[in-house]
């Protein structure tokens, strides 16, 4: 059975999202999926989450309105990507939002 739990994390610069994949693995290791579609080991979730945070992105399901509002966006506007494998997961891993009016 494959045990696994995945988090999405965000980098903003202005509105351009990007997004990283945290993946817990069943053995208490993790990898990160990256925007340039490279899939990083890390030999425990804590060591993937602080290797996030040090490049400056911050947990999607950690976020509330007012840190959004601090990055320039609505919780609304976010969606993580989707799709059938990383392949093309890759190609919308930076998002650029709609600019606000």
């Amino acid at each position: 059975m494959n045990d696994q739990r995945d988090e999405w994390w965000l980098a903003t610069l202005g509105r351009t999202v990007i997004w990283a994949r945290l993946r817990v693995l069943e053995a208490g290791t993790a990898e990160v999926f990256d925007s340039d579609g490279a899939t990083l080991p890390y030999d425990s979730e804590d060591t993937a989450r602080a290797s996030l945070m040090d490049a400056e992105f911050v947990a999607l399901d950690g976020l509330d309105e007012d840190d959004a509002a601090e990055r320039g966006f609505t919780l609304g506007e976010l969606t993580p990507p989707r799709a059938e494998g990383d392949d093309a997961l890759r190609i919308q891993m930076i998002q650029k939002l709609p600019p606000r009016h």
